[in-house]
């Protein structure tokens, strides 16, 4: 951090959702010439075009040239410069690192805040490393599946389920038995191609059986309700 107006300070404790153990393991230094003490490569962000024609990279480009400067000296050290909030870097600052990253927003609104900077060129350094260390980029199928709290639907609920989606259509006359129009095989198609799970097929039976209910003039009560 250079020359912050407030730190440390409890609305910068407050947005680190967490990382605090970051802003507490900053250095605070009194110029940018400090903090680019002992460093290999200097990349700065800038929105602006220059008149002097400078090394231009967008993020991607600025994450590989990071990983290239790591791989031939693993002790360098690389700096990534974010100019303040309201006005960026300036010139004399920008002529101090070595390239320029440009991140390729909408021309209307090419400045972006400070924060989504930040987010943009780390997300291009983070996927450059895993794909340089060979990891994954994507979580585990089944460690996906863990997290939504439900397995796939087994073929078995799934033909049931067709079953009562049919019954269903023809109750409410959706569906003409005579003159199907293979609308059960396109329908088939379309909650193919959505992977249900378990508790989704649940839903849409759940769904069905209240749409039956209703076609047929059942009256439904409610909890807490009276008839």
């Amino acid at each position: 951090l250079v020359e912050p107006k407030k730190y440390p300070h409890q609305d910068a404790n407050s947005r680190a959702a967490g990382a605090d153990d970051i802003l507490e393991g900053a250095r605070v230094v009194a110029t940018l010439e400090e903090a680019l003490e002992g460093c290999s490569v200097v990349l700065g962000t800038s929105a602006r075009d220059r008149r002097i024609p400078w090394p231009l990279l967008d993020p991607r480009e600025a994450a590989d040239r990071c990983l290239h400067t790591w791989e031939a000296d693993h002790e360098a050290e690389i700096a990534l410069v974010f100019g303040r909030e309201y006005a960026g870097l300036t010139n004399a600052e920008l002529q101090r690192c070595q390239y320029h990253i440009h991140i390729p927003a909408d021309p209307e609104f090419s400045s972006l805040n400070l924060a989504t900077a930040v987010q943009v060129l780390t997300y291009e350094a983070r996927m450059a490393w895993l794909k340089y260390t060979q990891q994954p980029t994507h979580m585990p199928e089944i460690e996906a599946t863990g997290m939504l709290g439900t397995a796939p639907a087994t073929h078995e609920s799934l033909e049931l389920f067709y079953e009562h989606l049919q019954q269903t259509l023809i109750e409410i006359d959706f569906l003409d038995p005579a003159k199907p129009r293979h609308l059960m095989a396109r329908l088939r198609r379309v909650y193919g191609r959505s992977q249900l799970k378990k508790s989704e097929v649940n839903i849409l039976r759940g769904i069905l059986t209240e749409t039956q209910k209703a076609a047929r003039g059942e009256v439904r009560q409610r909890r807490g309700e009276h008839v």
